[in-house]
């Protein structure tokens, strides 16, 4: 397979290439494991929070699932996250959506 295949994503796309404050153009996984939700309410945001985790091939990293997000992704779901960003938190990378970008599932666990 000669290293100019558009089937593969490019390096920027995986998760051990992630950098901390930087955008995140566009990003797959799949999802491991979402903590349970919990109730925001601020100045920027009111509304259900979910941590999650997720995992490509070359890492793992943190979520941040925000109001209906919480409801519609579930374990074993492949989603991507278009326009998001990339933020390190108790030494960990976190990515979410955030205020203008957008996530979608892919792939449904259990789906043909």
């Amino acid at each position: 397979m000669s290293n100019n295949d558009s089937s593969w994503p490019s390096p920027a796309n995986r998760i051990v290439n992630l950098r901390p404050n930087s955008p995140v153009r566009h990003l797959e996984m799949v999802i491991l494991r979402i903590y349970p939700q919990r109730l925001v309410v601020s100045q920027q945001f009111t509304g259900h929070v979910a941590a999650a985790c997720g995992r490509d091939e070359t890492g793992i990293v943190g979520l941040v699932l925000w109001g209906s997000q919480v409801n519609d992704v579930r374990v074993g779901d492949i989603i991507r996250i278009e326009s998001g960003w990339c933020r390190l938190r108790e030494q960990s990378l976190v990515v979410s959506t955030g205020r203008t970008g957008r996530m979608s599932i892919v792939s449904r666990f259990g789906s043909h």
